[in-house]
């Protein structure tokens, strides 16, 4: 089976996040990790993984990409196509399974969310949402990750993993 972790980060800890989430699928499945940048192809997916960081209370846009693009630290073409544009421009994709993961500053309390954007977004597509959206910590705009988060991000993985396959074998 193939695992798509598709991701936009803007100062690489998103980016840390989705290579993480790939050491906890990489046993159960055929990962192939890609900055959305790429315009990954959804073809012969069999689950979906997305992650953003997110801005202004949701997935981000043109303008507060390069509202981040302008701060110091930001990766090179950070700015360009997002995760938002990915899944608008995405066909259908029924039967396929999804999860979705954000990064967010870890703040208590503070609202808004990108995974719970893009599971929604992959939902209407067709996809069979296996888990809730999960939020990853960085301790400010442009990190670090919170302590743990790693950790805690490849055990996520290990339970959507765990997911897909008890779905599969009718568990």
């Amino acid at each position: 089976m193939k695992a798509l972790i598709v991701y936009e980060s803007m100062f690489g800890n998103t980016e840390k996040v989705a290579r993480a989430v790939a050491d906890g699928l990489g046993d159960a499945f055929d990962v192939v990790l890609a900055d959305v940048s790429e315009g990954p192809s959804l073809s012969d997916v069999d689950v979906l993984v997305a992650g953003a960081p997110t801005h202004a209370f949701g997935m981000s846009r043109p303008g507060t990409r390069a509202d981040a693009a302008r701060q110091s630290g930001a990766r090179p073409g950070a700015a360009g196509v997002g995760l938002r544009e990915y899944l608008d421009d995405a066909p259908m994709l029924p039967g396929i399974a999804g999860a979705a993961f954000d990064t967010k500053i870890d703040k208590p309390f503070l609202p808004g969310s990108a995974a719970r954007r893009a599971h929604r977004r992959m939902h209407r597509l067709g996809c069979r949402m296996l888990l809730p959206p999960e939020s990853f910590r960085v301790s400010g705009t442009t990190g670090p990750l919170a302590a743990g988060e790693l950790d805690r991000a490849r055990r996520w993985a290990g339970t959507l993993a765990s997911a897909v396959l008890s779905e599969r074998h009718g568990v």
